[in-house]
Order: C-alpha cells, then structure tokens, then sequence
C-alpha cells in the first residue's frame, strides 16, 4: 500500500478504505474478487486531526444541536440553471442545507458553479466532491473554488464507480479517497461531511472507519439508508465507542413510485425497508403514503442519541425534477415542525 497508489487490488485506488459499496457477499463494487481491505485491519490516519473549522454563522454545523436540522437532497435537470433555481426555491425555505449530488450517470456543471447558481437562488449548498472523475489537482482547484463561492460545507466521498456502459472508455482517476479528500477540505477551512455505509461489509469495522475521517479532519458524518431506526442506533453506539464525537444525519428515504423507490434498492452498501416500499407503493395514494413514511422514519431516527438532523434523500417521484422537490419539500416541512 503506498499514499499514491493505494492498495494493491483495490481498482479505486483507496488507501483509507474499504469504501461503502462492498457487496453483501464482499465482492468489490467495481471487480469480481473479495474487497481487498477485508481480512486485514483498517489503516489508521497517519498524522493528528487538524483543528476543527469554525462553520458559517446560521450553517447546518453552527445550528446543529438546540434543534434537528434537515439537509436536502437536490435533484434537478443537468445544465438547466432554471430548474435549479426552481427547485432550490422550493426546498431552501425548509431546509437547513441542500446536498449537490455528483452521480456518474447524471453529469452537471461543475461544483463551484452549481454551488454559485444554489447560493444565488437562495440556498445554503453542501456540494459533494467526488475523486472519480478528478485528479487531485482538479480537486484542490475545486475546493478552494468552494471555498471562495462560500458553501456550507463539502461531502468528502471516493465516489461510486462508473457502472458497464455508463460513458465507455471515460477514465475513472480516483488519485485521492474520500478520507484524504476530507483533510484537504479542512486543511483549507472548509467544514468536511463524510459518509458511512452502516450495513456494507465489513459492519463490524464501520464504525471504526468513521474515526479515521474524523482524525482526517471531518466535521459531520452523513450515514447511508438502513432498514431501521435500530441499525442507526447500534452504529451510532458503536462510533461512540470507537472514540467519534462527531455528530450524525441519518438517512431518510423519499419515494412514491416504482421508479423513485427501486432507484435507492439497487445501490450496493444501501438497505431499505422492502416492506415499507412495497406499502407505499400498494396504497390507493401512493404519494401521500411515501410521505407519511419518510416523515415517521425520520422522527424514529431524530430519537437516536448522536443523530442530529437527518439527510431527505432520493428522487422523490418518478416524474419531473419539480414534482420531486415539492414531495421532499413536504417531508422536510412536516419534519421541521417536530424537529
């Protein structure tokens, strides 16, 4: 293993891994053989952790705690400036902060600019900086291009490899991992968010690897979907144990139709309440039914001592980027008021 070119095997490159896209039968996302980071301990993070970055006044980090605070997703329409103000000037008025996604199937502007365009339309962007398709250099430009816009924050992640067929013949780079991503975000004074696959193997050493991107320099630990408010609470425990004092967004599921549902089942190292799905889509109102279960999932996971706020993830609806905001909008609504 070496600083640059990661563990040998590892097709991402990762030397702070496994990443969160294991298989359940420990097959590595990108390759057919076992994820090379299991059978062996996690690497530690080789220096001290840096000195917490102060966040903006009124940002997701600074109101966290005296109440539960709601990062949303953003979905839009790529290279449509006009949908992304329609859709941050739905969700911004509800939320604490809007998570720019980066999907390697669903290309947009680059992160400073879509970060410029939310803040411009009224919302508090947390942009996530994937090292799939940059090489460190892109990427130190990009974050202190986000640090210049003035974004809440950045979700640090290695990125999900690009799928058969997804852009044939694209380079995949992945020169840094999501953990040496976050301590270049803090290095420059930028609050970093990390995520955590709670039930992608290896479950037992997740918890673990939360503590290394904390000594990275992460600020917020962004957990994927789980079929129960019980999973978070054992992980959360469990973190607590492993020596993490960072606090926790737990994930909440938005969805009312086939397609909006089977899109977040078929990611690896990402569970669902199959039940509750095949519920919401049986029901005579299958819209108002996705609702009322995002909402109850996220008032069970608001009890979880650690988690803070939650993340309103998913497309929402199957049908326009409008649509689907006006239904997260609902959620994260309906959870302010308890929150």
């Amino acid at each position: 293993m070496s600083d640059d070119g990661g563990r040998l095997g590892c097709p991402k490159r990762m030397v702070f891994g496994p990443c969160g896209g294991v298989r359940d039968d420990e097959r590595c996302e990108v390759a057919e053989h076992r994820c090379v980071f299991l059978g062996s301990p996690l690497p530690g993070w080789p220096a001290p952790p840096p000195a917490p970055v102060v966040p903006p006044p009124g940002s997701l980090l600074d109101v966290a705690g005296p109440r539960a605070v709601v990062l949303t997703d953003l979905t839009v329409a790529p290279y449509d400036p006009a949908s992304l103000r329609r859709v941050v000037q739905v969700l911004a008025p509800v939320s604490d902060g809007l998570l720019a996604g980066e999907h390697a199937n669903r290309p947009d502007f680059p992160p400073t600019v879509f970060a410029a365009e939310v803040r411009d339309a009224g919302g508090r962007p947390w942009t996530t900086l994937a090292c799939r398709d940059r090489n460190r250099v892109v990427l130190e430009q990009e974050l202190a291009g986000l640090a210049a816009v003035g974004v809440d924050g950045v979700l640090c992640v290695t990125g999900d490899a690009r799928g058969p067929g997804v852009r044939p013949g694209v380079t995949q780079v992945f020169d840094l991992d999501g953990p040496r991503l976050a301590a270049l975000a803090a290095a420059i004074g930028l609050p970093a968010a990390v995520p955590e696959a709670p039930a992608a193997p290896p479950v037992h050493l997740r918890p673990a690897r939360v503590a290394v991107k904390q000594q990275a320099g992460a600020q917020l630990c962004v957990l994927n979907h789980v079929r129960s408010p019980a999973q978070v609470a054992e992980f959360v425990a469990a973190a607590r144990a492993a020596g993490v004092t960072l606090p926790f967004l737990a994930a909440v599921a938005v969805y009312t139709d086939e397609r909006s549902a089977r899109v977040l089942q078929r990611f690896p190292g990402l569970q669902m309440d199959d039940d509750a799905v095949e519920r919401v889509l049986a029901a005579p109102d299958p819209r108002a039914a996705g609702i009322a279960v995002a909402v109850e999932e996220a008032r069970a996971l608001l009890a979880v001592p650690g988690v803070v706020g939650v993340n309103v993830s998913g497309l929402a609806s199957g049908g326009q980027e409008d649509d689907g905001a006006r239904i997260k909008a609902a959620v994260a609504e309906r959870i302010r008021e308890f929150a």
